[in-house]
């Protein structure tokens, strides 16, 4: 054998050496120790998609508790007594939102937003309802994010104080008031929740013609119109969702203007404790024929 094909046979030796030690320790090799990477990374997120969808579930869950607590003020006396607990609901269901604002914390928010947006929507209904409730006009986009600033207290100590006693420490010790984190809630999801808005809406008004409030309805009419001309005005620049739900909103209206209609033409005819009979009634053979058609 010679010397060349000598070396040629170590060489293919060292080469088999190699090969088997790689294949032996499999960690060693870059492309599996990045592929861990990859898969921590993906664990991580997935994991925080499940936190919010889990979060999401709740703020809807106590938003539609807020929007049903919020029906009664059509059958109860004092209306501000509502408006009150609703208040509270609603405080607690921002604390839930704040831990969506913490989970999202240094991420793209709309890497995750689909899984939240139900939630939030659900939210916007609800506090634009009641705010419809207490001023008779629709809530801002501004006004909503303005309320989902989340703060917390910290002491601040004075430096020019030059006693050290106790008495002295606690005058010096002052609270600072520092926001903390803030969600925002994005367009779409507003234009969305609004839309919803529109049902309880008209559950609202058939609710109140069975009370015996004729005036409720016609002022409810009204605003439908406004936000109907509104969405109207969107038409398809807007998100995908919203001509979906703008056929909700035109039956909505639909109904809101025949309970108008009866109420004018024929109110005084029918006592006021058959009015929701009248309207349930209607309401059915409407479904009925739109579910023909």
């Amino acid at each position: 054998m010679s010397t060349r094909d000598a070396q040629g046979c170590r060489k293919g030796v060292q080469h088999q050496q190699q090969h088997r030690d790689t294949s032996a320790d499999p960690s060693s090799s870059p492309v599996i120790a990045a592929f861990k990477v990859f898969q921590q990374e993906l664990d991580t997120k997935h994991d925080k998609h499940e936190r919010l969808v889990k979060i999401s579930r709740d703020v809807t869950i106590e938003s539609k508790r807020s929007i049903f607590l919020l029906h009664r003020v059509t059958s109860v006396p004092d209306v501000e007594s509502v408006l009150k607990e609703s208040d509270v609901k609603l405080d607690a269901v921002r604390q839930k939102i704040a831990l969506i604002a913490e989970e999202l914390r240094g991420e793209d928010m709309y890497q995750f937003h689909r899984a939240f947006t139900a939630g939030i929507q659900e939210y916007v209904e609800a506090v634009s309802f009641q705010h419809y409730i207490r001023h008779r006009t629709l809530i801002s986009l501004e006004e909503i994010n303005a309320r989902l600033v989340f703060t917390k207290t910290q002491t601040v100590d004075s430096k020019d104080s030059t006693e050290d006693t106790p008495a002295a420490a606690a005058v010096a010790a002052e609270t600072e008031v520092v926001p903390a984190l803030a969600f925002q809630v994005i367009p779409s999801d507003y234009l969305l929740g609004v839309a919803d808005l529109t049902g309880e809406l008209m559950r609202m008004c058939i609710g109140s013609v069975g009370n015996g409030d004729i005036d409720t309805p016609f002022q409810l009419g009204e605003f439908l119109r406004q936000v109907h001309d509104g969405f109207s005005y969107i038409g398809n620049t807007g998100p995908y969702e919203v001509s979906k739900k703008l056929h909700t909103l035109r039956q909505s209206l639909a109904k809101v203007e025949d309970a108008c209609y009866a109420l004018r033409v024929r109110g005084s005819e029918i006592p006021k404790h058959m009015l929701a009979d009248v309207f349930a009634s209607r309401d059915a053979m409407m479904d009925a024929d739109e579910g023909v058609a």
